[in-house]
């Protein structure tokens, strides 16, 4: 099986485009797959951050994992941290790349953004980043597409690696679905959903109660007009809506468009509302269970055992490349 590889910050709270995007795929690709899906701690730190606020979040991701689908003895689910072979080869990675590949890299500059003072560490994390992939061979990184020009970094970087050092990491390839593989803002889809938006009501939490979520779609922006048309050029907040309903309810989008054509989009909001509670309320009450339950340490720690296993062979025969004495 070809193996894949993810991961999912523990900062602020997983939104549906988090789902869309990233869990829902790692669970869907459990099966076909050999799969290690990692909550990125290590990057969490790029940016100040509180340390029982941290602690809570990466439980929470773990847990939301598990909750989602995410089967511990068919993927290996783990924390960044507990393998210290990802600083090493972050190390490692950082040295061979060049300060000019950083300076283009889209995400740093959105992030930094305004700012007077710019961590190191935000600068260089795509060299972590890279780190990450090639440790476990992945041959395939599930991606967004705002992800697509790290993932080009690190394949250029194994590149590197070899050609300097002989045959030594897999170059992966991006995984990237049609649908949901960029879930926009519901106040302005212009904007990547994200859960560090400001405003609340711009973002669907995986835990959002049915009234929230209701209230929300229902505020949601619209385009001018009535008809309900997936058009992402000319209306571009209906076909984000479409698209996120199609995910939800395993419609296609031409089907939604036959159901809603000559209705208004208050029929259209409140539909999407209950799709999206339907899925998302036994989610929430297996991450309850998860939680109150106290295996979540358990699992994470054997998850960490399997991981360190494949990403200490991987830095020992690169770091013997090099020429370092071990």
């Amino acid at each position: 099986m070809k193996k894949v590889l993810s991961g999912i910050q523990p900062s602020g709270l997983l939104t549906i485009g988090n789902y869309i995007g990233a869990i829902r795929q790692f669970v869907e690709m459990q099966d076909t797959h050999d799969c290690y899906f990692m909550i990125v701690d290590l990057h969490a730190i790029t940016v100040p951050q509180e340390p029982e606020k941290l602690r809570e979040q990466t439980e929470s991701v773990a847990a939301m994992y598990l909750a989602s689908g995410i089967d511990p003895e068919k993927a290996v689910v783990f924390l960044q941290s507990q393998v210290r072979a990802h600083a090493v080869l972050g190390w490692i990675m950082t040295t061979l790349t060049g300060m000019g590949e950083l300076e283009r890299m889209t995400q740093f500059k959105d992030k930094s953004a305004g700012k007077e003072s710019v961590g190191a560490g935000l600068f260089v994390y795509p060299s972590l980043q890279a780190a990450d992939i090639v440790l476990y061979n992945a041959d395939l990184v599930p991606v967004g597409e705002d992800q697509k020009q790290h993932l080009e970094l690190t394949r250029d970087l194994a590149q590197r690696f070899n050609h300097r050092y002989g045959d030594t990491f897999v170059v992966p390839e991006p995984h990237i679905t049609d649908v949901g593989k960029r879930i926009m803002s519901l106040i302005d889809a212009s904007k990547k959903m994200s859960k560090s938006d400001p405003n609340p009501g711009a973002f669907i939490s995986m835990f959002d109660e049915p009234d929230v979520i209701r209230k929300k779609f229902s505020r949601a922006t619209t385009d001018s007009g009535r008809e309900i048309k997936y058009d992402p050029d000319n209306k571009p907040e209906v076909s984000n809506l479409l698209e996120i309903f199609s995910i939800f309810s395993k419609v296609p989008i031409s089907d939604l468009e036959a159901r809603y054509e000559g209705q208004g989009y208050g029929a259209l909001k409140k539909d999407i509302a209950e799709a999206v509670i339907s899925v998302l309320e036994p989610i929430q009450a297996r991450y309850r269970d998860i939680r109150q339950s106290g295996e979540l340490q358990a699992i994470l720690k054997r998850g960490a055992e399997k991981a360190n296993a494949v990403a200490d062979a991987t830095l020992k025969r690169a770091m013997e490349r090099m020429g370092f004495l071990l």
